[in-house]
């Protein structure tokens, strides 16, 4: 995704000091950009994690909540 919506997004994730709710990054990213939806963010979120250029995961019973960080916040145990 090549869009302004994804570009803040990975800059809002990236600029994370620690993972986010979505709501927490619908704010941050309408500091930038005005006319974004919950829909449209969610479905950029989604997008840039099944590519591979963020990290999410849904946590929490019933309805929960996705909280998302950056590719390389947590180094991986080898």
């Amino acid at each position: 995704m090549n869009d302004e919506i994804s570009k803040t997004v990975l800059k809002v994730i990236n600029n994370a000091e620690e993972p986010l709710e979505t709501k927490e990054v619908e704010k941050l990213v309408k500091k930038s950009l005005k006319d974004v939806t919950r829909t449209k963010l969610f479905y950029r979120l989604t997008m840039l994690r099944a590519e591979g250029l963020i990290k999410g995961k849904f946590v929490g019973p019933g309805k929960g909540v996705w909280i998302w960080w950056r590719k390389d916040a947590f180094p991986s145990k080898s």
